[in-house]
């Protein structure tokens, strides 16, 4: 009887963490949501590669970026979380495929913000090591919600660091002067 309740609870954790499987407390985003985090993560992936693969080929300025160890690891780190971070807020929630992903995303994000720390723009920081610890303390809650199973939470978490600390400063990080701006347009 303990066996068979056992497995009808994770059952039911299953199910409530699964879209599809139940219409309430789900990680639904909705269609606008969805339209507007798949084409900022298409975009945003796109512009990347191609800027990448301009600095890459030569056809791009050199810039003091490609010599800093810390702009390396930082956009090494950054580039595949703008695309997995899409894929998973799109895709099917609960599977083990997700949560070991969702582990691999934190984990670009977290190695991501720490080595924004030892970038200097000319000053010790800048507006942009803001994120920092808007990074950190969304990773920990992010997990935290998760292991906890409050759905709702974790959605919030997890949409707010991926619009918040990845696609705003990503936008940011075009601007003139900057490495992925000489990249992009130098």
């Amino acid at each position: 009887m303990i066996a068979s309740k056992t497995r009808l609870q994770e059952n039911t954790v299953h199910a409530a963490i699964t879209p599809g499987l139940s219409p309430k407390g789900g990680f639904d985003l909705g269609p606008l949501n969805r339209a507007i985090i798949g084409a900022a993560s298409v975009a945003m992936s796109a512009i990347c590669l191609f800027a990448l693969t301009r600095g890459i080929m030569g056809a791009a300025p050199d810039h003091y970026g490609w010599r800093n160890w810390s702009v390396m690891i930082h956009v090494a780190t950054v580039i595949p979380a703008v695309p997995l971070g899409g894929y998973l807020l799109l895709t099917r929630k609960g599977t083990k495929l997700h949560k070991m992903l969702g582990k691999v995303w934190l984990g670009l994000m977290v190695v991501t913000a720490i080595a924004i720390v030892f970038i200097r723009g000319g000053t010790d920081f800048s507006w942009i090591h803001i994120f920092v610890p808007m990074t950190l303390l969304g990773s920990y809650k992010a997990i935290s919600t998760a292991r906890a199973r409050d759905i709702q939470a974790h959605k919030k978490h997890i949409v707010g660091m991926y619009m918040g600390a990845l696609m705003i400063p990503g936008i940011f990080s075009f601007m003139p002067g900057r490495f992925m701006w000489a990249l992009l347009f130098g």
